[in-house]
């Protein structure tokens, strides 16, 4: 064989090989895609074959944009419940996590009350949020999903999350329908009480876990996305009127792991509870 006629034969093995390579690369990134549990990340079609091979439960995340003192982001919560409830959904198996709800009640706007006394705090009214929820679990309901989880990072809605889950509930009942709207107080309970509880057994007192923005809110953010927290600002001593309640400058992300292991466990264990209860 001439040298010429060989390269050529060596550029087109070349060529294939790179081709075949690509095309794996593809799929790949094509099956990573399909196989996401987020449902924006979906195409509509790849969303419909999910329901219909098993996936019917649907994680409604709500978070809430407000302050979170002069350390972590406005929209911590929103973060926080967005990633949790993908781990959530990944431990279930046949879930899929709707777009997190940013907007929440946070308190009057005028005069400003509670959160929206600071700058950046995003506040509607209870019966807008109800209203919210509602569509979006009518929506969901509409597509095929059969369970919809509400998942409250934030206390100041559980009671709202409740009433509109009863409702649903009521509706779907006396039509007969097999849905049902649950809103899941596990979740909520795991990342306050049972996470302080956890804290305080390993010796820190509830007034540096604290109720916003302290030890416990801070260590789960550090282990879910450091980038919430601005760590140069841990420094020193909160200060009256900053917006914390605890004290977060001992807070790592070793500490907010065990928080973040147990909700997903308690989490998950609810949903699976309530689904077999039935």
């Amino acid at each position: 064989m001439t040298e010429p006629k060989c390269r050529q034969r060596v550029c087109r093995w070349r060529s294939a090989g790179v081709a075949v390579c690509l095309g794996l690369a593809l799929q790949g990134l094509a099956h990573a895609a399909t196989a996401s549990v987020y449902l924006e990340e979906l195409t509509s079609p790849e969303l419909q074959s999910r329901i219909a091979e098993g996936a019917t439960i649907a994680l409604v995340p709500i978070g809430g944009t407000e302050q979170n003192g002069p350390h972590m982001v406005l929209g911590k919560h929103n973060v926080r419940a967005h990633l949790l409830a993908g781990r959530i959904a990944k431990r279930l198996g046949n879930a899929i996590v709707a777009p997190v709800l940013p907007y929440v009640p946070e308190g009057a706007i005028t005069p400003p009350q509670a959160h929206m006394r600071y700058s950046g705090t995003i506040s509607i009214t209870d019966a807008a949020f109800e209203a919210l929820l509602e569509k979006i679990a009518r929506s969901l309901h509409q597509h095929g999903f059969r369970e919809i989880v509400f998942l409250g990072d934030h206390g100041g809605y559980q009671q709202a999350m409740q009433r509109v889950a009863a409702r649903l509930n009521r509706e779907w009942a006396q039509r007969g329908d097999p849905a049902r709207a649950l809103a899941l107080r596990a979740y909520y309970d795991a990342a306050q009480n049972d996470y302080a509880a956890m804290l305080k057994a390993q010796g820190y007192a509830a007034s540096e876990i604290g109720e916003h923005a302290g030890l416990a809110d801070t260590s789960l953010a550090l282990a879910l996305d450091p980038a919430l927290v601005r760590e140069g600002a841990l420094a020193g001593e909160p200060r009256a009127g900053s917006g914390v309640r605890g004290d977060p400058r001992r807070a790592t992300a070793a500490l907010g792991q065990q928080g973040v292991d147990h909700i997903v466990d308690a989490s998950a264990k609810a949903i699976r509870s309530a689904s077999t209860a039935r």
